[in-house]
């Protein structure tokens, strides 16, 4: 018999085929989908360097052909796998556990999603997006906010830009910095203030309900804290996916 305590999957490799580095400490980087790999969207994959872990959300569809990851640095000592995945080149592998897992994913029996995020935390909704698209579905709408102290950080803003204006029947955007005063937002002119001090603003100019709203949080634990008090006792209920700041 197997003990389940210490049985560990046998580990895939994976390729790294691209990485593009969006600030100083945010990168997007692309690995090889291993055969037969799959997962829905919305939830997460673990791979790892030399033995260290970690989970990240998966941006990519499940139609695309190779895995895309957005990745937040975080420094030791609170993290350890990140500064080893700012070494990685193209051409580099990295470890993967052979099954995806989570079940922050698209829950179609609500008609309208109000997906809060911060930075990294927008992943999951880009995977539900694209593959609500590719799969031309119908009968739901989606209402993106998207946080971040600086412009800089809406690494995904140009595609949920052109999705919600291709699409602008069913798929509301808005992005908001939380520093609107420092040089680095000195060209920001849309939404300012932390996106969960803005989702009461939202919810009753898109009129959304309790009924009919399924509200997701995803990204820094005190953003999702603070949704979770002033929604759920309002009757809505709020899927979470905490992003944490080590690894």
């Amino acid at each position: 018999m197997v003990n389940k305590k210490t049985f560990k999957p046998k580990l895939l490799e994976a390729k790294v085929t691209k990485r593009v580095d969006v600030t100083e400490d945010l990168l997007i980087m692309w690995i090889t989908k291993p055969d037969g790999y799959s997962f829905k969207p919305g939830q997460y994959c673990t791979i790892g360097i030399d033995g260290l872990e970690r989970a990240y959300s998966i941006v990519s569809a499940p139609h695309e052909n190779e895995l895309e990851l957005f990745v937040e640095l975080v420094p030791p000592p609170d993290g350890m796998l990140t500064p080893e995945i700012w070494k990685l080149k193209e051409g580099d592998i990295v470890s993967i556990r052979p099954r995806a897992k989570g079940i922050f994913t698209f829950k179609p029996k609500y008609n309208k999603h109000l997906f809060v995020s911060t930075v990294t935390g927008v992943v999951p909704y880009i995977s539900i997006l694209r593959d609500y698209l590719y799969h031309n579905q119908t009968g739901h709408e989606f209402y993106v906010l998207f946080g971040a102290s600086y412009q800089t950080e809406f690494t995904y803003k140009d595609e949920i830009d052109e999705i919600s204006e291709n699409h602008n029947e069913f798929v509301k955007f808005v992005p908001t910095v939380s520093r609107p005063k420092e040089a680095a937002n000195s060209s920001w002119d849309g939404e300012i203030g932390r996106v969960n001090e803005i989702v009461g603003k939202y919810v009753e100019k898109f009129a959304l309900d309790a009924e009919n709203t399924l509200i997701y949080a995803c990204g820094h634990p005190g953003m999702i804290e603070d949704v979770k008090e002033k929604w759920i006792p309002k009757g809505f209920k709020v899927e979470e996916e905490r992003f944490w700041k080590e690894d």
